[in-house]
């Protein structure tokens, strides 16, 4: 299955420049469990604040509450989401206590029927 989940960052070039940086060289905990929890592939991109993840799941693994409560039970990545909190903020459109928000799908070419 494909996530696409939006996030902002702190409008700070420095801080900006910094997470960017730390993406170059995820910490080894956090790669493996996005694996082991079923993540296939992950991508972000930046546009000025704005991140977009896209990531693809494999739907058989991949249980994003579960994957939360193995974060919140393991120190490493408690100090990845607490490093990444630093730089992060919700969009104006997200609810309440989330920082990645979903997007809403509005066209997909695959799924469209061709033209006259």
């Amino acid at each position: 299955m494909r996530h696409c989940l939006m996030l902002d960052l702190k409008d700070d070039g420095e801080a900006i420049a910094a997470y960017e940086a730390h993406h170059r060289a995820v910490w080894p905990e956090v790669l493996t469990q996005l694996r082991e929890e079923g993540v296939l592939q992950m991508e972000i991109y930046r546009l000025g604040t704005r991140l977009c993840m896209l990531m693809e799941t494999d739907d058989a693994r991949f249980d994003p509450e579960r994957m939360a409560q193995r974060a919140a039970a393991d120190p490493r990545l408690q100090a990845w989401e607490a490093l990444m909190d630093r730089f992060q903020q919700a969009t104006p459109f997200s609810e309440a206590g989330r920082k990645w928000t979903p997007a809403a799908l509005i066209f997909d070419l695959r799924a469209s029927q061709p033209g006259p």
